[in-house]
């Protein structure tokens, strides 16, 4: 592969953007952190500048983040946190207190650092430039020196031991429940992926473990004593208690640090949030050693945000977004779904890639569906195309359940029609893909107005 040329200088934020995704893609990352390792080199070695907790496993990841950002933020703490992939703007990714960095700055820390990439460019590591990801890895590390933070919380991309963010060794590990997903570049069993994902854990971390299958638990526990890192576990360490649905979400009873804390309220709703937000607790506590008051757990609870997360972004009618694109994920969604909303009809807008198990999340789907409409990306090329996931979906659902439409925005209006026809309990869920929840998110929440709906 050449090394890409640089982005002309007076570049756009956007032009900007699409010159990093240009890149070697973060869907098909190099198993190598010899190109990020040389980067932070010439950088000064920000990763270091501040403690870590970083986050791996299969789903929940980005959420259970965010809740622990949400923690330390209460505790009165300045956070940094690094996510991906982002639902709109790539400014997602790096979060400074909660919030994303301005295009601005986004930017100009690239520029700042653009001299430097070339440099690791020209030496082709490994017969590769510089990818997408570790680039905008980087890019993060060096925001939050710059800061400076006073801890980072980093989302894991893919796996763990070559992970990119990797490149910094984590004070607190934390590992979410791991299935199968990305089985082409991780392992084809739990027990691979485990081992994997375990690559997070280091000397000097503690590793703090969310419920797990028990061939990745084997594999996690056998990591933790190979490296000398104490070990608290969901279930035995710390536990969720008892969770009731809320309005608005859910009130959790949390077996933590100094004995059970109750009443705390979650504005998510889903029993795989309350363990989430039960896991996240738990690392907070890890990484300060000492128990958190109740006021600052329900402070931190309470304030969280999960973007994409079954998030209702308009009413009239209910229109959720939910990034869940893996048979784990869409059963804990759907879960958490039939517990928040009567949903009388279901309607779906679909679209996946054709890496993921689409076979078993579209039977997932068509027990819960009353009428599925499939789209597609038609500019991302992992996507499946309307004709080849229709054709998939005829083995899971009647023809008279199945629409489809060619974007994302004809499937919501589509989706929407259907509802507003059925009446005010309709649901239109929108599942499959991180990439059309945020391209739906951008048209109803980021993009257009009140009046400019699609």
């Amino acid at each position: 592969m050449t090394v890409p040329p640089q982005p002309p200088a007076h570049a756009d934020h956007l032009e900007l953007v699409a010159y990093l995704a240009a890149r070697w893609p973060e869907s098909h990352p190099q198993p190598s952190l010899a190109r990020i390792t040389a980067l932070c080199d010439l950088l000064g070695d920000p990763q270091h500048a501040y403690p870590v907790i970083q986050i791996t496993g299969t789903n929940g990841k980005g959420s259970t983040a965010i809740m622990i950002d949400a923690l330390l933020r209460a505790m009165g703490l300045r956070t940094g946190r690094f996510s991906s992939p982002h639902l709109v703007d790539a400014t997602e990714r790096i979060s400074i207190d909660g919030e994303p960095i301005s295009e601005e700055r986004f930017d100009q820390i690239w520029w700042q650092i653009a001299p430097m990439v070339e440099m690791v460019d020209q030496r082709l590591l490994e017969g590769v430039p510089m990818t997408f990801f570790e680039v905008i890895t980087a890019m993060a590390y060096a925001a939050f020196a710059d800061a400076p933070v006073d801890v980072a919380i980093v989302e894991v991309g893919m796996g763990g031991t070559w992970d990119a963010t990797s490149v910094a060794d984590a004070q607190v590990a934390v590992v979410t429940p791991i299935s199968l997903d990305h089985t082409h570049l991780l392992g084809t069993t739990i027990a691979q992926i485990a081992a994997e994902k375990a690559g997070i854990i280091k000397p000097g971390s503690v590793a703090v473990l969310a419920g797990q299958p028990p061939e990745a638990a084997r594999v996690l526990t056998a990591r933790c004593a190979e490296v000398g890192a104490p070990l608290k576990r969901e279930g035995v360490e710390f536990a969720l208690l008892d969770r009731q649905p809320a309005v608005g979400g859910q009130l959790l009873r949390i077996d933590a640090m100094d004995g059970p804390v109750g009443d705390l309220f979650l504005p998510l709703f889903g029993a795989h949030m309350a363990h989430n937000a039960t896991l996240a607790l738990a690392a907070v506590e890890a990484f300060r050693a000492a128990p958190l008051t109740a006021e600052v757990i329900w402070d931190g609870l309470s304030a969280v945000v999960a973007p994409a997360r079954l998030e209702m972004v308009d009413d009239e009618p209910v229109v959720l977004l939910d990034t869940a694109h893996n048979s784990a994920g869409v059963l804990a969604t759907l879960a958490g779904l039939r517990e928040a909303y009567l949903a009388q009809p279901l309607i779906g807008v679909v679209a996946m890639m054709r890496d993921k198990a689409v076979d078993e999340v579209l039977d997932l789907l068509a027990a819960e569906l009353d009428t599925i409409v499939i789209t597609t990306m038609p500019e991302i090329e992992r996507a499946l195309t309307v004709d080849e996931l229709t054709a998939l979906a005829g083995e899971s659902f009647e023809a008279n359940r199945i629409r489809s439409a060619s974007d994302p925005r004809s499937a919501i209006q589509m989706a929407r029609s259907l509802a507003e026809q059925a009446g005010p309990q309709a649901v239109v869920l929108v599942i499959g893909s991180v990439y059309l929840a945020g391209q739906i998110r951008a048209l109803l929440v980021s993009g257009a107005g009140e009046d400019e709906h699609p």
